[in-house]
């Protein structure tokens, strides 16, 4: 019987997804993607927070806040 540290990772690398509506979809598998504030990784099996308009991942929702701030700004 193998525990989880005995599995192999079938993916690695940075996934490209499409942000939709309270979901997302895997154009490209991978393991995770960046925050596009922070640029922190965010595991797939992690991320809650995204823009559908601006298609990017967040890692917060303080990091939510500080890219909506940043539109308003513009």
């Amino acid at each position: 019987m193998l525990n989880r540290y005995d599995r192999f990772s079938p993916l690695s690398g940075e996934a490209e997804i499409k942000y939709l509506d309270g979901d997302f979809r895997v154009v490209r598998p991978g393991a995770f993607v960046r925050c596009a504030v922070t640029g922190v990784p965010i595991p797939l099996e992690e991320l809650k927070y995204w823009s559908v308009d601006l298609q990017e991942p967040y890692a917060t929702p303080e990091a939510v806040l500080q890219r909506q701030k940043g539109k308003r700004g513009k």
